[in-house]
């Protein structure tokens, strides 16, 4: 056994890169490769590491983290829509579980009140686990996601009665009584109100004045600070600290800091994560698997099939599709880590007997081991029990992924770059009646394009089978919008290695590298810092009544001679860039329409009528897309609204739009 922290650590990293490593080279999720590691090292394997309060304390963190990111996808309205699936399919769920559950072990002769606890250690499932996986795989935001997240947001609420009442089996409680039970709900909930209250009124002026300091690494102190006090507050009141670190994230949702948060918070979660993972596999007794192996085995699978239908069942009245319903039962199979802390209480306190607890433990952290390779397989599995017969239906990524290469055999400009200077350029080429297809490395920007029905794909645009994949060979021109000229001298290079001909415009930020970019092969190339400066100086000439066609050929002059008069300035060392985090920028924005929403069943003007001061720039229903919307228009259900303004405006529209 290595005791020393030090070690441990070092052990942990080198088991985690290679394991991981391999597992990625299999093609299995990296959730498995940190479970592998954890039942390799662990004390019913090699023995070489055990679980410690630290790792205990640092894997929960990482949930915590988790769970903070996932607010910051999701926003209050967004929640407040979803209240009918999170506490009545959430509730229906864990009721019909640990019911279930219970009833078996009073049956097999367990005291109800020991029996009451088993059965809701046994109804929970694991949210880093299913989260984790599901984001992997995009499908957090389809039907079965969205059902799924609600059961685990609520279990997350349901675990603080089931722990209290396991708090009096195992003696750590003096008295159990229902003012006591009532007491500790009240405290709970007023810690959640203390953490809404303060993330809507002083998270957002906090963070305006940390972002004008301009130091990254306290706006990272602050984020992590806004994170864990939240966790605390709720863990203060007997709730998770996940939960209150889920209401955080979805307070800062609703503003223009989100995505730099989630930059600056994803390595501490990620790497915190990967030891929640690894603490699981060490929990896991592999001496007892293989001296009852069928045994074990067919305790798993009865397990985790009765926990899917009975979701599967819960799931059943809040949709009209069996397919989704079942698919969901499917995601929902498999136990939790709250499970385990159940059932670890009620093994030490001798609430139930120790040899059936060890074994049902075993089958419950088994459970979360098979985990990641059925929610890798929902939709086979849920296939298989439906027994549907024909083709697989065609999911929407396939269809625009599709789209977008069909566009690409056609003339069209390729966009390299899809922020905020190639959308730009994008709406100006669709006014003009140019098509194109643009080229991205950032997961979320590209989801929310496609979401609005952009033709936008994830690649390197460096790469030389990415750019012949979105046709080169057909397009116009290239237009290389990323400031960074190294970035863009290895596009270009690429480019010119398979067509020679092809027009190829370059933005940069200034004259740093305008020779080089040229001499790589670039036809143009538009420093913004000078083209800025010719504006202002166009403008100026104007206002000075300089004839027009003057100002033309003045300015015309200063491009043709590659911006030279403009070369001769004083930088100041201290110069700051402009910041393009501020809180005025307009932005667009997507908005899914969820079942229930006020929005459905009503039309554009009547969202504008609730004070909506947005422009509505396209809705997207059924894989079609239509730009400018008229205010006539009716909304329903699943439809992607696509709005433009300020934050502000963003936040008030989709209160408006998804209001209950």
């Amino acid at each position: 056994m290595i005791d020393q922290p030090l070690s441990q650590v070092l052990l942990l990293l080198a088991a985690a890169v290679f394991v991981v490593a391999l597992a990625r080279r299999l093609g299995w999720p990296a959730i498995l490769g940190y479970l592998a590691v954890g039942i390799l090292l662990g004390p019913h394997a090699l023995g070489l590491m055990s679980e410690n309060n630290t790792t205990r304390l640092l894997a929960e963190l990482g949930v915590v983290f988790l769970l903070f990111t996932l607010g910051l996808e999701f926003s209050w309205p967004r929640m407040v829509a979803m209240r009918h699936e999170v506490f009545g399919l959430g509730a229906l769920q864990v009721a019909l579980a640990a019911s279930f559950f219970a009833g078996l072990a009073i049956w097999s002769g367990v005291p109800w009140l020991a029996a009451i606890v088993l059965g809701g250690a046994l109804s929970m499932s694991s949210t880093a686990l299913v989260v984790a996986q599901l984001t992997e795989q995009a499908e957090l935001n389809r039907s079965h996601g969205r059902f799924s997240f609600s059961i685990l947001l609520f279990q997350d609420l349901a675990f603080v009665p089931f722990l209290a009442i396991a708090a009096v089996l195992s003696g750590a409680a003096e008295d159990f009584s229902l003012v006591g039970v009532l007491r500790a709900l009240l405290t709970g909930g007023a810690a959640l109100i203390v953490v809404l209250l303060a993330g809507r009124w002083l998270l957002r002026p906090l963070l305006y004045e940390i972002a004008h300091s301009r130091l990254r690494e306290l706006f990272t102190m602050t984020v992590i600070l806004v994170v864990l006090a939240s966790a605390w507050a709720t863990h203060l009141a007997g709730l998770s600290m996940a939960m209150g670190a889920f209401l955080a994230g979805m307070m800062l949702a609703e503003t223009e800091y989100r995505h730099q948060v989630d930059a600056v918070i994803r390595p501490f979660r990620d790497i915190l994560l990967g030891l929640f993972f690894i603490s699981v596999g060490m929990l896991l007794d592999i001496g007892l698997v293989l001296r009852q192996f069928w045994l074990v085995m067919a305790l798993l699978a009865t397990f985790m099939a009765i926990r899917g239908l009975l979701a599967g069942l819960a799931t059943r009245p809040f949709t009209d599709a069996r397919f989704k319903a079942a698919r969901t039962g499917i995601v929902m199979s498999g136990g939790g880590e709250f499970g385990v802390a159940l059932l670890t209480i009620l093994i030490q306190g001798h609430a139930i007997d120790r040899g059936i607890g060890s074994l049902l433990l075993v089958v419950l952290v088994a459970s979360m081991i098979a985990t990641p390779f059925v929610l890798r397989n929902n939709r086979r599995i849920a296939r298989l029990i439906m027994r549907e017969q024909g083709p697989p239906p065609i999911r929407p990524a396939d269809r625009e992924t599709a789209a977008t290469q069909d566009l690409a055999r056609r003339e069209h400009v390729i966009l390299c770059g899809f922020g905020r200077v190639g959308q730009n350029v994008a709406r100006v080429l669709e006014r003009h009646g140019f098509e194109y297809v643009a080229l991205d490395l950032d997961p979320t920007r590209i989801r929310a394009a496609r979401q609005a029905g952009d033709p936008v794909m994830y690649g390197d645009s460096a790469d030389e089978d990415v750019i012949k994949q979105v046709g080169l060979d057909t397009a116009n021109a290239v237009v290389i919008t990323f400031a960074n000229p190294a970035t863009s001298l290895a596009i270009i290079a690429t480019v010119r290695a398979i067509r020679a001909d092809v027009p190829i415009l370059v933005r940069t930020q200034d004259d740093a590298r305008l020779t080089d970019l040229r001499a790589a092969g670039a036809t143009e190339v538009v420093p913004e810092t000078f083209e800025a400066s010719l504006m202002l100086v166009s403008q100026v000439l104007m206002l000075l009544h300089v004839p027009v066609g003057q100002v033309v050929r003045t300015v015309g002059d200063i491009r043709n001679n590659r911006y030279a008069v403009l070369r001769s300035i004083f930088r100041r060392d201290d110069a700051l860039q402009i910041d393009e985090t501020h809180e005025h920028r307009e932005e667009l924005k997507s908005i899914v329409l969820p079942p229930k929403a006020w929005s459905v069943g009503r039309t554009l003007e009547d969202v504008r009528g609730r004070g909506a001061e947005v422009a509505f720039t396209a809705v997207r229903r059924n894989g079609i897309l239509g730009r400018e919307p008229a205010g006539g228009m009716q909304l329903r259900e699943g439809d992607i609204v696509v709005v433009y303004g300020e934050p502000e405006a963003l936040e008030h529209a989709e209160a408006v739009l998804l209001a209950g």
